[in-house]
């Protein structure tokens, strides 16, 4: 998995064959060597580990049920199937023909494309915490204990959840208390299915929850280290929120907006805080997927952007550096691609059929089963920026509008691109050509019903 582990645990699966001090390592490692020349060791204990494995008959069983699950979750990657291929040698033949399976696969492997690619991003992901002019001076994050977000949503809830994960006290603010019985009660739910998953102690689940402080005014504003706002995509909205930050928050008090295209800059007209003003884009849901995109403007101090990608890297998110533009980078590139899917619909292409060849191709899901996840509200409010500043370069489709004005919104309320049950499984929506046919209408196109 790559994930670092700890002596003790390394030991504990395997991957050592010994924890010892520092300074008994070097006697240690040469007794070890003795041991090993003179037989009374093996070269890798582990090889002859055979405590753990099921009976073959078993074992062939999981291994088998391992590949049905790799094909159905990365179907186009050859590699997960490759490595369980060189474990069923261990188990069937021991482990000095699957050594020498293994060496033979990991040349095949090396050589691919996907090897090229996974070192890249690799390489990639560590680069994102070197950012030039900020993080080579010198600067040491400062310590954020407490922190408050705006808005109980699907984004908001979310963002709560990561960040009570990783141990940080969270008050979550919102405008009314059947709202905010809403938003704690996602936290609640989500964390509730770890505990069911068996991923989470009810001890665990009770000590996690103890973070979490739901608020109907600033009050509680007045000691938190930074603050994430993750309300609605409305420029007066938000100018007023950060507003009103600057008089109930410290001085030292981070000001971040979940914003995914809207210029900070304006966010902050209205205060005299532009230099802790900086933008902290999640994507749903926030407590899984791992980027971040850190959105700094001309006036944000470099001890802001030093400040967030700490926090960023301790909530276990990919922090990315990104400039104060339209769109950001992630949705700079996701708009055509939405944009391009809803152009082929208008014209004939079922909304299916292009969900299907995303997914084919090995992405998680389809553009139109995204915008049903994330909401129609996000996807227009996204759509006008972009209309807005880039007006040559948009193609204007009404299908979303006229969809949230029929009250449909995406999964939130069961109906979208397509149609939610109450566990949220989505499934195709035989009502959806009416509103293709509309917006059709609007945009002008006829399509050949051959």
């Amino acid at each position: 998995t790559s994930k670092p582990v700890k002596g003790e645990e390394a030991l504990g699966l395997g991957l050592v064959d010994a924890v010892v001090s520092s300074h008994e390592l070097v006697n240690a490692a040469r007794q070890w060597a003795l041991d090993i020349l003179a037989r009374r060791k093996p070269w890798v204990a582990t090889l002859y580990k055979t405590d753990k494995i099921e009976p073959l008959g078993e074992a062939r069983q999981i291994l088998n049920f391992a590949r049905a699950q790799t094909r159905k979750r990365a179907p186009n990657l050859k590699h997960p199937l490759v490595c369980i291929d060189v474990i069923e040698e261990g188990i069937v033949n021991g482990p000095k023909p699957a050594l020498y399976k293994e060496v033979e696969a990991f040349q095949g492997l090396l050589k691919s494309d996907t090897s090229k690619s996974l070192i890249h991003i690799f390489f990639a992901q560590r680069g994102t915490s070197k950012v030039p002019g900020i993080t080579d001076r010198g600067l040491v994050p400062r310590k954020v204990k407490k922190v408050a977000i705006l808005g109980g949503g699907l984004m908001g809830s979310g963002i709560a959840m990561a960040l009570l994960l990783s141990n940080y006290t969270v008050i979550l603010k919102e405008v009314n208390e059947k709202f905010l019985e809403a938003g704690i009660g996602r936290v609640k739910a989500n964390l509730g299915s770890r505990v069911k998953k068996g991923q989470m102690t009810q001890e665990k689940f009770e000590k996690t929850m103890s973070l979490l402080r739901g608020v109907l005014d600033f009050e509680s504003f007045r000691d938190v280290d930074m603050v994430i706002e993750a309300v609605i995509e409305n420029v007066s909205l938000k100018q007023q929120i950060f507003a009103d930050l600057e008089k109930y928050c410290p001085p030292h008090c981070i000001l971040a907006s979940n914003t995914s295209t809207i210029d900070l800059n304006l966010i902050g007209k209205r205060t005299k805080s532009q230099d802790r003003i900086i933008g902290a884009h999640f994507f749903s849901p926030a407590h899984i997927m791992p980027l971040l995109e850190i959105v700094r403007t001309e006036h944000t101090s470099p001890q802001i952007i030093v400040d967030l990608l700490d926090v960023g890297k301790k909530i276990k998110k990919t922090p990315i550096i990104v400039g104060n533009c339209t769109g950001f980078a992630v949705n700079r590139m996701f708009f055509p691609y939405t944009q391009a899917g809803l152009f082929l619909v208008e014209r004939g292409t079922d909304v299916y059929r292009i969900d299907r060849a995303i997914t084919k191709f090995g992405m998680p899901m389809g553009p139109f089963r995204l915008a049903d996840l994330v909401g129609f509200g996000v996807a227009i409010a996204t759509s006008s920026q972009f209309i807005e500043n880039f007006p040559e370069r948009t193609y204007k489709s009404m299908l979303i509008p006229i969809m949230q004005e029929d009250k449909r919104a995406g999964e939130s309320t069961r109906k979208g691109f397509y149609l939610y049950d109450n566990k949220r499984k989505a499934s195709p929506d035989p009502e959806l050509k009416m509103y293709i046919e509309k917006a059709r209408s609007i945009s002008g196109v006829a399509v050949d019903p051959k």
